[in-house]
């Protein structure tokens, strides 16, 4: 199968990386015939500097080969979504995408698949923090932030930079079983499907609360009266505005209702003391305004879908360190074989 991933200067080198891996490891269990044969396509052959300082070299130019991809892959990088595309990149994306058997993304490299009008009335995601900008360039796609990976007929897009791990196991999984793609997880000591979607990794409250100073007094206030019940009458009167125009600010600038505001601050502070503490769930739930440890567990199973105590699982070391989502998935899977949502 011929798979080319798409690179370029400032390239994220893990979005690279780690769908080489997968392939690569998949390699080893394949006859030689059904081999994955996959190659760094640039504008150019030859040396490309990746965001990290990483050099990789491209195998082929868009022009040096005539051939149809079997799947294309385009990788992202920190500057790709201020960074305007060539016509070349966006001819060639357009050309390949239209006999490719799957075409798709890794984290930002969605922007480019947008700008050659390939995500035109699809599903897609992203990384979490350019996903709302990726809605706001591209308003006829269904941008969807909070998924690791999406499928959307041939269309596949991923979330941030290891999520192309993710994404690239699915498509073994959906060559070879699922068999092959639990073997190469184990080898990479991965997960093979990571529970939760991305708002596990990201802050909840966004910038919109500097962009109106009601919005960031808001948010100050809820912050020092967490505990409380908090009403919109309270909120509107603790900045000296009416309910209506209290309403009126939060839709323009918050985008979301007060009450879900107000949640998402709970949700944010008590993902602070998971992180950094041991307090017992029924006391983080009352420290951060839950009416109970229940009621903590079902919003986090909705915003987030994992539980506190997954949560904290995760990202709590064993001296209060926040720890990355993968830690302990080699004792996970050297116990248990492998972990499953």
């Amino acid at each position: 199968m011929e798979v080319a991933i798409v690179v370029f200067d400032g390239v994220q080198a893990l979005d690279v990386a780690g769908p080489l891996d997968v392939f690569a490891e998949a390699n080893t269990y394949l006859p030689e015939h059904e081999k994955y044969e996959v190659s760094l396509v640039a504008h150019r052959a030859g040396p490309v500097t990746c965001s990290n300082g990483m050099q990789l070299s491209a195998r082929f130019g868009f022009a040096d080969r005539d051939v149809q991809y079997d799947l294309i892959l385009v990788a992202g990088g920190p500057q790709l979504p201020d960074s305007p595309p060539s016509s070349e990149l966006i001819l060639w994306l357009q050309q390949q995408a239209q006999g490719a058997a799957r075409f798709g993304s890794v984290c930002n490299g969605t922007f480019l698949l947008g700008r050659a009008g390939l995500i035109d009335g699809r599903e897609v995601t992203t990384h979490w923090a350019v996903a709302a900008r990726l809605a706001a360039e591209f308003p006829s796609a269904r941008v969807q932030p909070d998924r690791i990976f999406i499928r959307d007929g041939r269309l596949f897009t991923s979330a941030g930079v290891t999520a192309g791990i993710d994404l690239c196991l699915s498509f073994l999984s959906e060559d070879w079983g699922h068999e092959m793609s639990v073997r190469v997880a184990k080898q990479l000591v991965v997960y093979i499907q990571r529970e939760g979607g991305q708002s596990q990794y990201s802050p909840f409250v966004s910038a919109s609360k500097d962009e109106d100073p009601i919005i960031g007094k808001v948010h100050q206030y809820v912050t020092e009266h967490i505990t409380d019940m908090l009403s919109i009458e309270e909120l509107a009167s603790a900045v000296s505005v009416s309910r209506r125009t209290f309403s009126r600010l939060f839709a323009k600038y918050a985008k979301v209702t007060p009450s879900a505001f107000v949640e998402q601050i709970r949700v944010d502070t008590a993902r602070k003391l998971l992180e950094s503490s041991d307090a017992p769930l029924k006391t983080v739930a009352f420290q951060c305004g839950f009416r109970s440890a229940t009621h903590m567990r079902m919003t986090f199973s909705r915003r987030l879908n994992v539980t506190p105590a997954q949560y904290r699982q995760r990202f709590r070391g064993p001296a209060g360190s926040p720890q990355p989502t993968r830690t302990g998935a080699a004792e996970q899977i050297g116990a248990h074989g492998l972990a499953h949502s």
